[in-house]
């Protein structure tokens, strides 16, 4: 047996979202019902609904910044109750058995397709059909990848934590952003503004990287220790060699040259936000003489992301959001593009 529930979709590539019904897979042993309270609005999601990754199959509800109570759960679950705050990210399935998997890093999962995206892939639950998101009344997902999140926190500006959150907090750990270190943010938008709260929280001395006056100024309230605009050659010329971690979050292919040149000896540049290819040239010279490395990271593993939500709970972060009802979806989206929101949009799914 299946259950229908309302979402909201594209029924098409680059067509306007739409309410529609979805189908929810029966609870198995290992399952978790979820109703869906809130649902951030990531980049990725338009990326999506545009066919900016390539051919897919359509309708597609997006969301994978998902928050809600569990109200029913598989006879061989032991980590969530019914009544719980549950939160569900960008995966809901990998393999668990090769070596990625076995050494806590399923989202690196080396199975074949990789590990099982929220939405818009082939449902092995459900043959024939594809995983849809968040933009839904409820959702069905494996009890390994249901994470508990703080009672303490807001839930609406905690659902970004599920994406935006730890797609920082992974690197800022793996590179032990903490007290000693200088970690700049580069671009301050839905996932810089958790970089720099985070980084904060971390001990680090915090670096905002903006081409805007008016950014840097939010980046101070947010928990930024600095700003430097990346305009202003003279203040980047100052602050050569001062860093020992730079994450970029700026959203598109950009000349990583200037950047390279703030790094101190071993320092990285770790991408999180561009996709595609490279194209502006950099100097092998800048990169070499320091020992910098240009790196990249990707979301974070079931073990990171709960860690993540621990954290957030001790220190009370959460994303700064603009919570809006369904129908206004399709303007968000647009808004989003424009840089036009601080710095996440959040549906309130009971609006569907």
């Amino acid at each position: 047996m299946t259950t229908q529930v309302r979402a909201v979709g594209a029924p098409a590539e680059k067509a306007p979202l739409e309410t529609m019904e979805i189908t929810r897979r029966d609870v198995l042993p290992e399952d978790v019902r979820i109703a869906v309270e809130f649902c951030g609005i990531c980049h990725s999601d338009i990326h999506t609904v545009r066919g900016d990754w390539g051919d897919m199959t359509y309708p597609v509800v997006p969301g994978h910044e998902i928050l809600g109570t569990v109200t029913e759960v598989g006879a061989n679950v032991t980590k969530v109750k019914v009544g719980d705050t549950v939160g569900v990210g960008c995966l809901v399935k990998s393999c668990g058995e090769c070596d990625y998997c076995i050494s806590g890093e399923d989202h690196m999962c080396s199975a074949p397709g990789g590990p099982l995206l929220t939405y818009a892939e082939p449902d092995p639950y459900m043959p024939g059909h594809t995983t849809q998101g968040g933009y839904s009344q409820e959702i069905v997902v494996t009890e390994r990848f249901v994470f508990s999140v703080p009672t303490n926190l807001d839930k609406a500006a905690a659902a970004p934590l599920m994406c935006a959150g730890i797609t920082l907090y992974s690197p800022l750990k793996f590179w032990e952003a903490g007290p000693g270190k200088t970690v700049g943010i580069a671009g301050i938008g839905g996932l810089g503004h958790m970089g720099i709260k985070l980084a904060h929280a971390l001990g680090a001395h915090t670096v905002a990287l903006t081409t805007s006056p008016e950014k840097g100024e939010l980046a101070k309230k947010l928990g930024a220790d600095e700003v430097i605009l990346t305009t202003d050659l003279d203040a980047m010329k100052a602050a050569a060699e001062r860093f020992d971690l730079i994450i970029s979050t700026l959203p598109s292919d950009h000349d990583m040259d200037p950047f390279l040149k703030l790094l101190n000896r071993g320092g990285t540049y770790c991408v999180v936000g561009a996709v595609g290819n490279a194209t502006h040239p950099f100097s092998l010279v800048n990169l070499m003489k320091r020992k910098r490395s240009i790196s990249g990271s990707m979301i974070g593993s079931t073990r990171e992301t709960q860690e993540m939500l621990d954290f957030c709970g001790k220190h009370n972060i959460t994303a700064d959001v603009e919570l809006i009802s369904a129908d206004q979806v399709n303007e968000a989206y647009e808004r989003v593009i424009a840089g036009d929101v601080q710095f996440r949009f959040v549906i309130d799914t009971a609006t569907i």
